[in-house]
């Protein structure tokens, strides 16, 4: 219930949403009953998002949105109700830019379906997910991280969380989404890597010159510094001197 409003306290914890994530123009996918479009004054660098629910369109395929659109996609719990989530993951990463982001929450079948599948709770849902597993208890349960591996060479995997902080694990099995802090939940940040970054393996430092000379003298102090204290503490090796203070 209200995941996505649920998330949002959390987020703004986390100056990376507001900063790197959510910034620009967006597409929320199955955002309809709780969209994220709500909170997007929060979120001071969103200049626009478009939810994206049924009358829309089919949300594997998203037949209608042509590559690379959207600064920043977000889904919360909607994966779980397509036939093909491999595919669907591999489209809503399609409409995101290069250097954009994915953002998307799905459930934890331990801490939301708890054994039981079809879901007690939600008998929509068409699989189960869990971050990694070697055995699940349920049959149609799909790991996260070979699922992200699918999305290829230009996806940079920025964070697979657990969202367990306010699960209460000493409760009987109950539906804990309903309580207003319950997320029961995984949550992944996937950037796409430039073109660039996919031919030399990695996100690496600019070659070019820092041009701003207020930031070349205080990286150059902080390299100054390091020095001087070397120079000064050269008989006392890091983390031996245990006299008296």
């Amino acid at each position: 219930m209200k995941e996505c409003s649920k998330s949002i306290a959390r987020r703004l914890s986390d100056p990376n949403f507001s900063n790197r994530y959510f910034v620009g123009r967006g597409l929320d996918i199955g955002g309809k009953p709780d969209p994220l479009a709500l909170y997007a004054e929060l979120f001071s660098r969103i200049e626009h998002v478009q939810t994206w629910d049924r009358e829309d369109g089919d949300a594997q395929f998203l037949s209608e949105i042509r590559d690379e659109q959207y600064d920043f996609v977000h889904s919360s719990h909607c994966l779980e109700h397509l036939v093909d989530p491999c595919q669907g993951l591999k489209n809503w990463f399609r409409v995101v830019k290069p250097g954009g982001y994915l953002v998307i929450l799905v459930p934890d079948e331990d801490l939301y379906e708890q054994g039981v599948f079809p879901s007690a709770y939600n008998q929509d849902h068409k699989w189960t997910f869990a971050i990694y597993k070697e055995k699940s208890w349920n049959q149609k349960s799909v790991n996260m991280l070979p699922l992200l591996m699918e999305l290829g060479s230009n996806a940079e995997v920025i964070k697979v969380e657990l969202l367990s902080a306010t699960y209460r694990y000493k409760l009987p099995k109950y539906d804990q989404t309903r309580s207003p802090v319950g997320e029961c939940g995984i949550e992944v940040v996937v950037r796409k890597r430039v073109t660039s970054e996919v031919a030399e393996g990695g996100r690496l430092p600019t070659r070019a010159p820092v041009e701003n000379r207020e930031m070349r003298i205080h990286l150059n102090q902080y390299l100054n510094d390091a020095d001087t204290l070397r120079q000064a503490n050269k008989t006392v090796p890091p983390f031996k001197n245990d006299t008296d203070l």
